[in-house]
This record gives structure tokens, sequence and C-alpha cells, in this order.
């Protein structure tokens, strides 16, 4: 291995405060998510300021009902994220203890749940509202990448979610002893891909350039639909790309089956992250190629 990259030692916690005996602190993670979603506000806010990008040249939200509709995304994520960790990935453990289910901060969220729990929060919002679900949603799927991003480089800071053992030049020693952990045959220090700064580039910035040039320079939110079409089939890519690169959850690890394949076909398999992206990369297109037949017509 020609070079080695320690992983750069940043505490997780920005500061802590001792308050009645108990311990309080604001982690990189938290702050991730509240710049994320201040960031997503003020992204779908622009947005509504320009109705030209809109279908009959209106914005389909008010900015009044845009607060409101980011209460029902914080719901969402928070919620769905927590309970598709719990039945995609850890059940067993869960149903033996149930009580363990709202202890978020121990850790513990999909994004898969996370994202299946915003998409019923704005279906019901805009129901009651009677809006153009599709409108809000192609306005979501612009703001989304940005906390992509951050939650990426989040989880980079708490060295966590770790990509597979790699001799690639810029393979890097994450400080966890479960990421310290080779094949036997491994030589040398147990260095991985740093997949959370490949999800970070391919989820959050490269996803985020492209619907932003579809949106400003093809004016695609004239087509209701495809820009959240673009959306769910770019994600899904992303990750099921990435995942080749990211060690899959433990759970799912065991000596014979070291990749941590749910279905296998010899040497090639698919993780979990992959089974549940491509649901969403099938939904892209079909989202997509209904909303430009719907403009056609």
């Amino acid at each position: 291995m020609s070079l080695i990259i320690q992983y750069p030692q940043i505490d997780p916690e920005l500061f802590s405060i001792s308050l009645f005996g108990m311990e309080f602190a604001l982690r990189w993670y938290a702050l991730a998510y509240i710049a994320a979603l201040i960031l997503g506000w003020f992204i779908v806010v622009r947005l509504m300021a320009r109705p030209k990008l809109w279908p009959n040249d209106e914005a389909p939200v008010t900015r009044q009902q845009v607060e409101e509709l980011l209460t029902a995304v914080i719901l969402g994520v928070v919620l769905g994220g927590r309970l598709g960790y719990v039945l995609f990935y850890r059940p067993a453990y869960y149903l033996q203890n149930p009580l363990e289910i709202p202890i978020l901060w121990n850790g513990g969220m999909a994004f898969h749940g996370g994202f299946l729990g915003v998409v019923i929060a704005v279906i019901w919002f805009c129901r009651r509202h009677n809006l153009r679900l599709m409108s809000v949603a192609d306005a979501l799927a612009l703001a989304t990448p940005t906390g992509l991003l951050f939650g990426r480089l989040a989880n980079f800071v708490n060295g966590e979610l770790w990509g597979r053992p790699a001799e690639v030049p810029w393979a890097m020693v994450f400080p966890d002893p479960r990421a310290q952990v080779c094949p036997p045959e491994w030589v040398g220090a147990c260095a991985r891909h740093p997949s959370q700064l490949y999800e970070a580039g391919l989820e959050g910035i490269v996803l985020g350039l492209v619907l932003a040039l579809l949106v400003f320079g093809a004016r695609i939110l004239k087509r209701p639909g495809v820009a959240t079409g673009v959306f769910f089939a770019g994600y899904g890519i992303s990750r099921f790309i990435v995942e080749y690169f990211r060690q899959a959850d433990a759970q799912f690890i065991t000596s014979e089956n070291p990749m941590g394949h749910i279905l296998s076909l010899g040497p090639v398999g698919v993780t979990m992250g992959q089974i549940l992206s491509l649901p969403m990369i099938a939904i892209g297109v079909a989202v997509i190629l209904h909303a430009r037949r719907k403009a056609a017509a």
C-alpha cells in the first residue's frame, strides 16, 4: 500500500455543558440536521419567490405554508428514519427490546425509512391544503441534496458508516475498533474507503448540481414530477454504486458472508442498501416517464 491516510480526529461534540447534574452536548450530527433543515427551508422559499419557474407562472406553496411543510417533513424524517432502521436493519433486536425504539440518541436512522416518512408527510400536507402534490415534491427534491451532503459529512465526522477495506491511495484508517478488523490475509493497517465522502459527493454535490441545472436551465419545474423523478432515480443510482464500497451493516456479516450480501449468486451479490435503492430507481424512472407523457398530452 503506497499511502495510508489517518482519519482526522474530530471531536463529534462542538461543546458540552453540565446543568443540574446532567451533561448536555451539541454534536456535529445534530448541527448537520439543523443546517440541512434551515437551508432546505431557504431553498424552497426562494423557489416559491420565482413564480416563472412553475406551471402557469404560479408558485404552488405560499411562504406561510412552507413553514408548516417544514414541520411535517421533520416529523417524517425522524419517525420514518427511526422506524425504517428498526424494521429494515434490526427487527429481531427491537422485537426483544421494544422500549429502546424511541431512544434516538443512541443512533440508528435509515435514509430509506426517513424518505418514506417524508413522502407520507408531503402527501398528507398537500391533501390538507389542496396543493399540487408533484410540484411540492419537486421543490423538496431540489432542497434535499444539501441535507444529504451535510448528513454524510456528519457521518464522516462521527467516524461511522465507513467503507470496505481498500488499498487505494486515499484509503483511511478509522479509529473505531470495529473498523480496524480486516480479513485475516490483510497486510498492514486496516485502511478503508471513506465511503461517507463518496456519498456526500454523489448524493449531495453531483445530484444537487444536476437538479439545479435542470431546474434553472431546462426549466423542468414547468413539467411537474420530472425533478422528483430525477431525484428518486439519482439517489437510488448513487446509493447503489456506493454500496460496493461501503461496509455492510454488521448484522448481515458472517464468516460465510463477509460482504454482508442479502442475495448472492456466487461472488456477486447485493446488500440491503442496494435492495432498498432498486425501488427508488424504478419509481424515479416511472415518475419521469409519466410526467413527460402528461406534459405532451
